[in-house]
């Protein structure tokens, strides 16, 4: 990517506003469910924006992350290796990216690649990796490590089966909020486009 300078008048305004929703506390968190979740194949990251985005972005630690959600050989990410070019990097991001995807997580709530990889929108990827969170937890595969509480319950589906006798009889009735017609009649009204009697 292009080395960009400082940015100043609106750009700098948005970027500042983007900034704001990073949240440290979610940070940790994150980095607590990682740890567990990846083992021992992970090193722990400094405290901070800058050193999260650095931790997580060769796209290493991301690879291993949406393996570990999958059973024992049949992750999603056949080929993982720390790599200092940045196609390489970027690649390995788009992987992940791929397969949160194809784990469940819609695609509006996925960050984009440079979001990572130049450190612009951080809150994005924090938001993502809380949809994946809450998604593993979701599943009740097995396969989530670490505390369910750190992340928010996704809604379960919940359908009702009703009876055809059920679905007859709900037919018959109407509703209160449908209103009434009890009353109502058109006398003493004109025909349109008739005009008004002066006397």
């Amino acid at each position: 990517m292009a080395n960009r300078g400082p940015s100043y008048g609106l750009s700098r305004e948005v970027q500042q506003k983007i900034d704001r929703q990073y949240d440290p506390e979610l940070e940790q968190i994150l980095v607590r469910w990682i740890l567990a979740q990846c083992g021992g194949d992970v090193a722990q990251p400094a405290p901070g924006r800058d050193s999260f985005q650095q931790w997580l972005k060769d796209g290493t630690v991301l690879c291993r992350l949406i393996n570990s959600l999958h059973p024992r050989g049949q992750g999603p990410v056949a080929k993982i290796q720390a790599s200092t070019m940045a196609f390489k990097q970027m690649e390995q991001i788009s992987q992940f990216l791929q397969a949160a995807e194809r784990y469940g997580i819609a695609a509006t709530d996925i960050f984009q690649t440079v979001d990572l990889w130049e450190g612009k929108n951080m809150a994005c990827v924090q938001r993502t990796l809380m949809n994946l969170g809450s998604l593993a937890v979701a599943k009740g595969d097995g396969l989530f490590v670490g505390d369910p509480n750190w992340f928010p319950k996704k809604s379960q589906e919940n359908r009702r089966v009703f009876s055809e006798d059920k679905l007859k009889e709900g037919q018959s009735v109407i509703g209160l909020q449908m209103g009434t017609n009890r009353g109502a009649s058109q006398a003493g009204m004109t025909g349109y486009g008739m005009p008004r009697q002066i006397l």
